[in-house]
């Protein structure tokens, strides 16, 4: 009798031996495709931002240099004070730390960009505003 006991004692150790293995092993799987497709959907969420960025800062310096290009056809057109502010502008988006995208001053200084681009645009009296990339762009697919 006590041999039977031990014979299903050992069954059982097996199957839950089975179970822990079999278990520990569909872990182990769902972990690294778990890495892969988390790599994936992090380098296409980077792609996307990192456009929408560079998009959003584009938009800024062609305004920049517009208005650079006016105050050396006429000096007199912005005044003094306008003239300043694009300068500071300009000056900000040199700053911008392009190749260092986990500087914790990024979005500080984006910011920053933001409040001046909308100072200057309320000192010509003028709406101007970054309104994002349009969807016929070819980036919604991303």
């Amino acid at each position: 009798m006590e041999q039977t006991l031990a014979d299903v004692s050992d069954i059982f150790d097996s199957v839950v031996y089975l179970d822990e293995s079999l278990r520990q092993e569909g872990f182990e799987d769902g972990y690294k495709d778990g890495l892969v497709s988390g790599k994936e959907e992090g380098k296409e969420v980077g792609l996307k931002m990192g456009f929408q960025v560079a998009e959003e800062l584009g938009f800024y310096q062609g305004c920049v240099d517009v208005w650079n290009s006016v105050i050396q056809v006429d000096s007199g057109a912005f005044s003094s004070r306008l003239q300043k502010s694009v300068q500071q502008l300009g000056d900000l988006l040199r700053k911008y730390p392009l190749l260092d995208p986990e500087n914790e001053q990024v979005q500080e200084v984006m910011d920053g960009i933001r409040l001046k681009f909308r100072i200057i645009s309320a000192n010509m009296g003028v709406k101007l505003e970054y309104k994002g990339y349009t969807k016929s762009s070819g980036m919604e697919d991303m």
